[in-house]
């Protein structure tokens, strides 16, 4: 039995390592934002910090077919040890909150199904906002609604470049960075191995990404990475701000 185990943690290693390369063959045609690259700052700026209030609105779009899957407004409700943003969809009506501790550390993320609520807080974009810089965090994350378990969960943030980017809401200079959770333990028994990664688009001015674009892949067993499932692959664009 243990030898058994072994092999199977070895595929899935073997699988793991694999799997950018294959993913990106699979997407690398897809639509993707312009930008123009940005020469980067002398002193980096700060982010802007919370106030009850602030609010931002995304259009999110189905990256494949570009298809509107709601309106998302999200607006801070408190501010103290913790930072509440409550979030709603024109579409989906009431959606999970996101909480922060501190600001730029996420507690409780909401943006992947099922959210997530992690046991330590991890940071929401770089911590230093300076292209090259790079991190690998590990933590355990529990499911909302099902607080008797906890599951592995590995982060590698990398900050990019600095860019340009033109959505509805405006005109932004931005820090592209890179999320990528290349292994994670998922609360489905049946997934062999899983796989996400995002590109955003952070604006220090308005305290939020302007641009947010992620997906998720896994396979099941017997699967090889080639016939890997898709999770949501969306993209959030900033309509407006306050």
């Amino acid at each position: 039995m243990a030898t058994q185990l072994l092999q199977v943690n070895a595929v899935r290693r073997l699988l793991v390592l694999l799997s950018p390369a294959l993913l990106a063959a699979c997407i690398s045609a897809q639509p993707y934002p312009n930008s123009i690259p940005l020469p980067q700052p002398v002193n980096p700026p700060k982010v802007r910090v919370p106030q009850v209030g602030q609010q931002w609105v995304y259009n999110v779009r189905n990256v494949f077919n570009q298809e509107l899957v709601d309106i998302v407004t999200e607006k801070v409700v408190f501010v103290g040890p913790q930072i509440r943003i409550q979030r709603s969809g024109l579409k989906a009506g009431p959606l999970p909150d996101e909480i922060q501790e501190p600001w730029g550390y996420i507690l409780q993320d909401p943006h992947w199904m099922p959210a997530q609520k992690f046991q330590q807080a991890l940071p929401l974009w770089p911590e230093q906002l300076v292209p090259g810089w790079s991190s690998f965090y590990r933590t355990r994350y529990q499911v909302l609604g099902y607080p008797d378990s906890s599951y592995y969960w590995g982060l590698n943030v990398t900050a990019l470049q600095w860019e340009g980017v033109s959505v509805p809401a405006g005109e932004f200079a931005t820090l592209k960075y890179q999320n990528e959770a290349p292994y994670f333990e998922s609360n489905d028994v049946f997934r062999v191995a899983s796989y996400r990664q995002e590109d955003v688009w952070l604006s220090p001015e308005i305290g939020r990404w302007t641009i947010r674009r992620g997906y998720g892949r896994y396979i099941l067993g017997g699967m090889y990475w080639r016939e890997a499932l898709w999770e949501d692959y969306l993209e959030w664009e900033l309509v407006s701000w306050k």
